[in-house]
């Protein structure tokens, strides 16, 4: 009646190992440490780089305790901060001779004490969010009022070459303000121009008024376009906050929308706030241009020549010089997506693009009159422009579809597309709060949250061993379990552990408890209705596991109503709330069962529990009325 198959054990066994081995990691705590990444699209971190970091650090006479590489950087560890800071300025020196063209970033971080088993198993401790691990915290301001000039300007731009298109004479388009000014000498181009408008440039609202001897159309972006506007201005930013921030090799950034024009940054760990405030900071923008083809260019590719009157000189990917041309074709404003795939017919890796209604216009004018010539797709960063790729025109490109291929991997088409999509930000931003959490004080707070737990669980504890006795202690090493197996899936998923994370740890606790609390109850209740002990064990469980279920699916439910709705805080203590809830009915019911089956299940004749005192109601004698 009370016996588990094997089967049932051994799910229990695999759960106690895999949950021990993914908490283990969380107690070695972390290691000051020093991680170079790349700076640039055309410097790529690889074992080489590794090992160039393992000679400057051996050659400034220091040990490091580990180096490690991943797909974007190298980390050093270090047993102390004097030593990684030390580390730091050689590494700057030998990787960044010339601060003021850095081809890598050279940043403080933290790692894992985790050993190499462990690590190569994939079990990595939990992340730890910024009131944990102390770091920097932003508040960033976007300029909404840029976002709407720089759309205007792009309008006024579309427009000019719409009206030429539809041979619609005007006397000039002038953009003032977030507004675009076009003036007609007879009232017949002023119609045309409000039918081109009117069909072409749905976004815009317009009014004419005469202007002297001439007829004026004033037209201004729309109330809902000037919303959907500035809020994409504000997503692009969050993309490539994100795809910067990167490069800090930051675990667990927040980045997130505060407000209408607002964008807060946390970075747990950083411990280089001016490095940050660097890369949030930095601007970059996208040319296309042309390749000079002349031979006086190709000369001055191999530096035998001076540059032709009318172009410049830049780096590609491979390190080589090569010379465009001045004249830009198309910016990043005309990109609209980018995004990695492999041609249909030599499956190799390419990037495609995807162009505004503009940008298609050019680029099809400008690839059929350069069939079998490069163009160059150019990025710039802090002044430094360097050529992200130089493809061939094969033939005439319409439709603002185009395809970069050409001697890239896959790795490289997704850091193109990734660069190409969100390199830039839609509108600048300025940092109006900073706030900097130490490492001290992050520590702090890790000791009392985990007092607080502990301080819950041995409570809990000792009131269920005094009020159910052995059944108590079964129910304590449940919980413990419980709070095992919670640890052990928030470390496997790398959540972000919070202050309201442990908040809610302590509440799980209390909660979890519950379920034993109501099947020590429901076996005490058989007991008193006078059923032998293990047929009082068998109904406990099998009765209050209803009940035990529609308390905790509808606790799971507000639950995941705070994580669905809530933000931030809240949404750290969603997630350990409703993993609490789930991993604690695997403990205070699959669990604990095994505990008792395999403590009392064996027992043929058992006569007695151990639950504490059973109170049985007294018989109370009926008197019939006379």
């Amino acid at each position: 009646m009370n016996r588990y198959p094997i089967w049932k054990y051994a799910i229990i066994v695999i759960a106690l190992v895999v949950g021990f081995i993914y908490t283990l990691p969380n107690f070695f705590g972390e290691a000051p440490a020093v991680q170079v990444s790349s700076a640039k699209v055309t410097i790529k971190v690889d074992a080489g780089t590794q090992a160039r970091v393992e000679e400057t650090i051996k050659a400034a006479g220091l040990v490091p305790d580990l180096v490690t590489l991943d797909h974007s950087s190298v980390k050093a560890r270090f047993g102390n901060t004097e030593n990684q800071l030390k580390a730091k300025d050689a590494l700057q020196k030998a990787f960044n001779p010339d601060p003021a063209n850095a081809g890598y970033v050279v940043a403080l971080n933290l790692l894992s004490r985790s050993p190499v088993w462990l690590t190569s198993l994939r079990a990595f401790p939990m992340y730890l969010g910024l009131d944990l691990r102390g770091g920097v915290h932003f508040m960033l301001q976007v300029d909404m009022q840029a976002a709407l000039t720089k759309k205007a300007e792009s309008l006024a731009g579309d427009i000019r070459t719409s009206l030429r298109e539809k041979n619609v004479r005007h006397s000039g388009i002038n953009r003032v303000g977030q507004t675009i000014e076009v003036r007609f000498r007879d009232n017949q181009a002023l119609a045309a121009a409000k039918a081109v408008l009117q069909e072409q440039f749905t976004d815009l609202e317009s009014v004419d008024a005469m202007d002297g001897a001439d007829y004026k159309l004033t037209a201004s972006i729309k109330p809902e376009a000037a919303r959907r506007v500035q809020d994409q201005s504000l997503k692009q930013n969050i993309t490539t906050l994100h795809n910067r921030i990167n490069e800090l090799g930051v675990a667990e950034p927040v980045i997130q929308q505060q407000g209408l024009d607002r964008i807060v940054v946390q970075l747990p760990g950083v411990q280089d706030t001016a490095k940050a405030k660097d890369i949030l900071g930095r601007t970059a923008t996208l040319e296309v241009r042309m390749v000079d083809e002349s031979a006086e260019a190709r000369a001055a590719e191999g530096g035998a020549a001076a540059v032709p009157f009318g172009s410049e000189r830049y780096l590609e990917r491979a390190g080589q010089s090569i010379i465009v041309k001045k004249q830009v074709i198309l910016t990043g404003d005309n990109l609209t997506d980018a995004q990695p795939g492999f041609d249909s017919q030599t499956q190799e890796p390419v990037v495609n693009l995807t162009l505004d209604a503009k940008g298609a216009r050019v680029f099809k004018d400008v690839t059929r009159e350069n069939v079998g010539k490069r163009m160059a797709i150019l990025l710039f960063e802090k002044g430094k422009g360097e050529v992200v790729t130089a493809p061939v025109i094969r033939s005439e490109i319409g439709g603002g579809r185009v395809q970069i291929s050409g001697r890239m991997t896959s790795m490289e088409a997704n850091d193109t597309a990734l660069l190409l999509r969100a390199g830039s930000l839609a509108a600048p931003m300025e940092i109006i709060e900073e706030t900097t959490i130490g490492p001290s004080l992050g520590a702090e707070n890790i000791a009392k949250g985990f007092n607080s737990v502990t301080y819950g669980f041995v409570a809990v504890a000792i009131f269920m061993c005094i009020y159910y006795v052995l059944f108590g202690m079964f129910s304590s090493i449940s919980l413990a379990v419980n709070l095992l197996l919670l640890v052990a899936v928030l470390s496997m998923l790398q959540a972000t552990l919070t202050l309201p994370g442990m908040a809610a740890m302590a509440l799980v606790l209390g909660m979890a408890i519950d379920s034993n609390v109501l099947i020590n109850e429901r076996v005490r209740e058989e007991l008193r209705s006078g059923a032998s002990a293990q047929a009082a064990i068998h109904a406990g469980y099998d009765r209050a596991w209803a009940t035990i279920l529609d308390s905790n699916v509808t606790t799971l439910i507000a639950g995941l109503a705070l994580l669905a709705f809530g933000s931030g805080p809240v949404k750290g203590f969603a997630v350990v709330h409703c993993l609490g809830i789930m991993t604690s009915m695997f403990s205070g019911v699959f669990f604990s069962r095994g505990l008792v089956n395999l403590w009392y299940g064996r027992q043929n004749k058992l006569k007695s529990l151990s639950i504490g005192t059973v109170w049985r109601p007294e018989t109370e004698t009926q008197v019939k009325p006379a």
